[in-house]
Order: C-alpha cells, then sequence, then structure tokens
C-alpha cells in the first residue's frame, strides 16, 4: 500500500514538475513578446540583461543557500575562459530571440525555433566532424523544408525578424555542440545548475556596455516608465524570476524524467505555446504556415527516433 501511495505521490510530483517547466517557459515568451512588441518596450539586450542579474543571484541562492545541488568549483582559467565563450554564444542566443520576438509572432518564432536539431547536426559535423546515420539526416528535410513552407505562408512575415530568429536557433544548437566539445573531460563537466551560476554573471558583464552602447539612456527611460505604470517593474521582475525557473524546473525535469520523456515534452511544448501565443495575441495564422509548423514538429519527432535507433545499433 505504502509503495502504491508512494509511486502515486512520485508522479503527481513529476506532473507538478512538467506543469512548472512548461508554465515557465511559456510565461517567460509569452511576457518577453508581450513587453517588446505589444507594451513597447523595445530593448530586448536590456531585457536579457535582467534575466540574467536574476539568474546569477537565484542560482547563487538555490546551490550557496539552499544546497539544491553541491556547488562545484571552476579549476583552472582555461575551464573559466571555456565557460566565458558559452556564455558570449548563449548571450547572442537569447538576445537574438529576443529581438526577433519584436517583429515576429510567437508561433513563427517556436516554428523556426524547432529547427535546432538540423543546426545541432551541422555543428556537430562541422566541429568535430562526427557523422550521423544517413537516416538520421534524412528525417532533418521535413524538418527544414517546413519552415520553409511555414515562412511561405506566415501573414507577418519580417526579413530581419527572420534572419535574427535563425540566427538565435543557430547560436542555441552551437552553444550545446561547444559545450560538449569544451565541458567534455571529467574534472570540467558541470552539471547545468553550476553552469548557469557561472554563465549568468559573465552575461551580465558581456551585456552592459552592449545595453549602454546600443540602447542609450535605457535605465532613465524604464524608470520614467515606471513613473507613468509602475507594472513596468513588477513586469520585469517577474519576467526576470520567470526566466531563472525556465533553468530551474528545465534542470529538474531533466533529473526526474527519461531522455525520451523530455524530448517528446520538449516537442509538445512548442506546440502548445504556438496554441497558446495565437489565443492570446490573435495574430493572423494561415493554413500554410500552420502545415508548415506540423511538418517540421513532425520531422523532429522523426529524428529523435532515427537519433534513438542509431545510438542503440552502436551500443550492440
Amino acid at each position: 500500500m505504502s509503495a502504491m501511495k508512494s509511486y502515486s505521490s512520485g508522479r503527481f510530483f513529476t506532473i507538478g514538475l512538467v506543469t512548472a517547466w512548461y508554465s515557465s517557459n511559456i510565461g517567460v515568451l509569452l511576457l518577453n513578446k508581450y513587453l517588446l512588441s505589444n507594451y513597447g518596450f523595445k530593448y530586448p539586450i536590456f531585457l536579457t540583461m535582467c534575466h540574467m542579474t536574476a539568474c546569477s543571484l537565484f542560482s547563487y541562492i538555490a546551490i550557496a543557500w539552499m544546497k539544491m545541488v553541491p556547488m562545484q568549483t571552476i579549476r583552472s582559467r582555461v575551464q573559466l575562459m571555456k565557460i566565458s565563450a558559452l556564455s558570449l554564444v548563449f548571450c547572442g542566443s537569447v538576445v537574438s530571440g529576443n529581438i526577433s520576438l519584436r517583429y515576429l509572432p510567437v508561433s513563427f518564432n517556436q516554428a523556426i525555433g524547432a529547427t535546432t536539431p538540423f543546426f545541432t547536426a551541422v555543428f556537430a559535423y562541422l566541429m568535430t566532424l562526427k557523422r550521423e546515420a544517413w537516416l538520421t539526416y534524412v528525417t532533418l528535410i521535413p524538418v527544414v523544408t517546413g519552415v520553409v513552407i511555414a515562412s511561405g505562408g506566415e501573414p507577418s512575415f519580417h526579413l530581419f525578424g527572420f534572419i535574427v530568429c535563425v540566427a538565435a536557433t543557430a547560436a542555441r544548437a552551437l552553444k550545446s555542440v561547444l559545450q560538449g566539445i569544451l565541458l567534455s573531460s571529467e574534472g570540467e563537466k558541470l552539471n547545468s545548475m553550476n553552469l548557469l551560476l557561472y554563465m549568468a554573471p559573465i552575461a551580465v558583464v558581456l551585456l552592459l556596455p552592449a545595453t549602454l552602447f546600443m540602447e542609450e539612456n535605457v535605465v532613465g527611460i524604464t524608470l520614467a516608465l515606471a513613473r507613468d505604470d509602475i507594472n513596468i517593474v513588477w513586469l520585469l521582475l517577474f519576467n526576470s524570476a520567470l526566466a531563472y525557473f525556465v533553468n530551474l524546473t528545465n534542470f529538474l525535469v531533466t533529473k526526474h524524467t527519461s531522455a525520451l520523456t523530455l524530448q517528446v515534452l520538449g516537442n509538445a511544448k512548442g506546440a502548445v505555446a504556438v496554441v497558446i501565443s495565437i489565443l492570446i495575441f490573435r495574430n493572423p495564422v494561415s493554413v500554410t504556415g500552420m502545415l508548415g509548423y506540423s511538418l517540421t514538429v513532425i520531422g523532429v519527432i522523426l529524428y529523435s527516433e532515427a537519433k534513438k535507433r542509431s545510438r542503440r545499433e552502436s551500443s550492440l
């Protein structure tokens, strides 16, 4: 009876975790869109810096005070340089993604974001000469074709937004490949919580001159906005806290579920975000756009299956 009880409480805990992961992920995406596009807060670099400041603060509280995971120390200057390089790519990815939200609807942003496996395969081959099985590459055809179709059928297509969003997706893939290369030795491996603890403050240092140089008087403008409407302060604070919870819940879901479950949930998350964003922002969608996005999602699912199969075969 007690085993049954612990199983059901374990299941509820996992469902709660997944719900928190979905809510924080989709919430931060929709809030970013609202702030940068609908609210008219045109400062994506400053917004990303707010996110990274919150991630630095909450990471320290979670690891140093609450001891959620053991703190891992940086062992050498070389390791610090590697983490700094990762942080730079990470900054590029997040800033580009936020800039694209100023010009593109969330639904189209998510369709482009779904092509991450394509860029991951390309970078993995270019940087490590790691070849996948031919079937894995075949599954990438619908991934890319879907986005091409979705682009053609997107009523709110914006060329600059599209280019920046593709750059964000490529940078996200580059970060995951670089992470595998740079932090591959046993002594240098960091779990995602500790990696964020070190990457986020470096990101703040990198973003501060960028926001001061490229987004003139952003602090003064934000304070002036706050005098007119105090809600902007609460929106920025809540959005920044949510950005940390995306990383925290991602780590916990990875820890408490299997890799396969995570892949399936990840694929479904994009689709849920698209539906919710269309309901909230009421951006026009076309049948062609939806068909293109569906084709990309199917391609991603097939890609995950092909990767799993080739891993099974290589382990035999």
